[in-house]
């Protein structure tokens, strides 16, 4: 069975799978990654999982806080919902209704740095990321409310950017991805939440990484061209991957053009 490996940031077929059950009697698969050794995680029910006992899943005791002896609420209690704009985490709250808790990432929560190409050429074209100063302390609020929550919906915009955003939030606030699910809708309107929410997926690695190369691509093309605009047309101009590419076509066929002899 194919799953992805955080750790090698790709997927692979895993070794020795086994069919499970997570805490929240989520079926899943368990197996190692045959090249890094990582644990992987697959979520969905597979015919290894009939006949095999689903465990009971109870409502845990709330814990005593050390500091005044009074119940609060232990860990993985509750769903967190995170999408990308505030009003939407609240419109979305409203909707699912108790027990869930939406949080806002505000776009993105990690990129390439600023202040150098961030990209490995000579290995395979490896993006170096990181989290903004801005955006620390909403990476560290999510992964608070992460480390509390039973499951965490990722709410992010149904396309490339948005499938990107979440894989970055697991990445950054280290969801367990045993714990995570994808919900993608296409209208703010509770039967659309609702449908999204019935049909929860994992994230699409093939959206991820067509979002990654075009942001690769960008760091590329700009942090190479747009030096030259800068000393022969403008500062502070930038070259961007598309109009650079059409820019050549439009310069070699114009030439063409000039040394057609009729």
């Amino acid at each position: 069975m194919e799953a992805y490996c955080f750790k090698c940031k790709t997927k692979r077929e895993m070794n020795d799978p086994q069919a499970v059950y997570t805490a929240t009697g989520t079926a899943a698969t368990r197996g190692v990654c045959p090249v890094c050794g990582t644990t992987m995680f697959k979520m969905g029910k597979t015919p290894a999982h009939e006949g095999l006992p689903k465990p009971e899943v109870t409502a845990r005791a709330p814990r005593k806080s050390k500091k005044n002896g009074k119940h609060s609420d232990g860990p993985h209690g509750g769903k967190l919902v995170i999408v990308e704009s505030p009003t939407e985490a609240k419109t979305v709250g409203r909707f699912l209704g108790k027990g869930y808790t939406g949080k806002a990432s505000v776009g993105h929560v990690r990129d390439l740095l600023r202040s150098t190409l961030s990209v490995d050429v000579e290995n395979n074209f490896t993006p170096k990321y990181r989290v903004p100063n801005e955006k620390k302390e909403v990476v560290k609020e999510i992964k608070k409310l992460a480390k509390s929550a039973a499951e965490v919906y990722l709410a992010t915009d149904p396309d490339r950017e948005g499938e990107s955003i979440s894989w970055h939030l697991m990445e950054a606030a280290e969801i367990e991805p045993e714990r995570t699910k994808r919900v993608v809708f296409h209208e703010i309107t509770e039967p659309a939440i609702n449908e999204a929410f019935a049909h929860p997926r994992e994230i699409d690695m093939n959206l991820v990484n067509a979002q990654q190369a075009r942001r690769v691509l960008d760091r590329l093309v700009g942090y190479s061209i747009s030096p030259i605009l800068w000393e022969k047309v403008r500062s502070r101009l930038s070259a961007g991957r598309v109009q650079s590419v059409a820019l050549r076509l439009i310069v070699e066929r114009e030439r063409e053009i000039d040394v057609f002899v009729p």
